[in-house]
């Protein structure tokens, strides 16, 4: 390829979810909303919890971290988004999307690890309620989210130094609206396998060990609540785990289908998805948990009453 064609890329197009300015105009509008819900109910997740003592449990530290987490999901990508909108630009520097691409790619890995975590603690109080506390130290529990955000952290560089090596042409028009890792590598003019064989062995193991984790727990779970002799004690096992299961099913649904394959087969059908779990998800969590979670729903109705 000639010299001229291999000038450094400066910035990217951030092209958006459509391309008709008609269209743009109102997925600003869903996106703005979305946004604005999703900041303002995990934040009365993490107020409620930290307001009210009865909810200084296990269970409740990683959901307040959980809902931590997705509020920097969601800040990583949607304001970018809402702001070239807003100033008319769909631009993005070079170093922007490098570092778009490095928290994107740390908070949906501790989404994963959390919810990997999450599914422990519900297996350790279903099937060893006894031993709950002493198994479930607070010292544990703060561990288990370290070590998410060590691991999390290191993945992250890995795929943003490999990303910093690769070589990009005149094209540089991403369909999409945040820096997504694939459609970045596709255009790229250097070889990507590397990359490629990167996601299908750090990331597939990043990705498939908190999966395969919150898999054993509910293996684990599920045979154990067979065993109980009432009917009673079955619905109030599997109701804890019930907000957890629907959060896991719309994050690895989205998930599986997408980056588990190569960047070349990457397409604009696969953004719908990557909306699912990037704006969608952090924005159902609050409602899932909240309303679906007997206590949280008491300690949202004690803090409402208070202001």
């Amino acid at each position: 390829m000639g010299g001229d064609n291999e000038t450094t890329v400066a910035e990217f197009l951030l092209l958006g979810l459509s391309e008709e300015s008609e269209q743009d105009d109102v997925v600003f509008g869903m996106f703005l909303g979305m946004y604005m819900v999703t900041i303002s109910g995990n934040l009365l997740i993490i107020l409620a919890i930290s307001c009210d003592p009865h909810l200084h449990t296990p269970m409740y530290f990683f959901l307040a971290n959980l809902s931590s987490v997705d509020i920097c999901f969601s800040s990583v990508t949607v304001p970018k988004a809402l702001v070239n909108h807003m100033v008319g630009s769909k631009s993005i520097s070079y170093t922007e999307c490098l570092i778009q691409i490095y928290f994107f790619i740390t908070f949906i890995n501790m989404d994963g690890f959390l919810l990997s975590v999450m599914a422990y603690d519900r297996y350790v109080a279903i099937c060893h309620p006894l031993h709950y506390t002493l198994m479930m130290s607070p010292r544990l529990c703060v561990l288990l989210v370290a070590i998410s955000w060590v691991i999390t952290n290191l993945h992250a560089l890995l795929h943003t130094l490999l990303m910093v090596g690769l070589t990009f042409c005149s094209h540089n028009a991403v369909h999409h609206f945040f820096c997504d890792p694939y459609p970045i590598l596709k255009l790229s003019c250097s070889d990507t396998f590397i990359n490629d064989l990167m996601v299908f062995t750090v990331g597939g193991v990043i990705f498939l060990t908190p999966f395969s984790c919150i898999v054993v727990s509910y293996v684990y779970i599920f045979s154990n609540v067979l065993k109980m002799p009432s009917t009673r004690g079955i619905k109030k096992a599997l109701s804890t785990c019930g907000s957890h299961l629907t959060v896991v099913s719309l994050f690895y649904g989205a998930i599986l289908g997408i980056y588990m394959r190569p960047s070349s087969s990457y397409s604009l059908q696969d953004t719908v998805a990557t909306v699912i779990f990037t704006v969608v998800t952090p924005l159902v969590n609050p409602f899932i948990y909240s309303l679906r979670n007997r206590d949280m729903k008491a300690a949202l109705r004690k803090m409402v009453l208070r202001c």
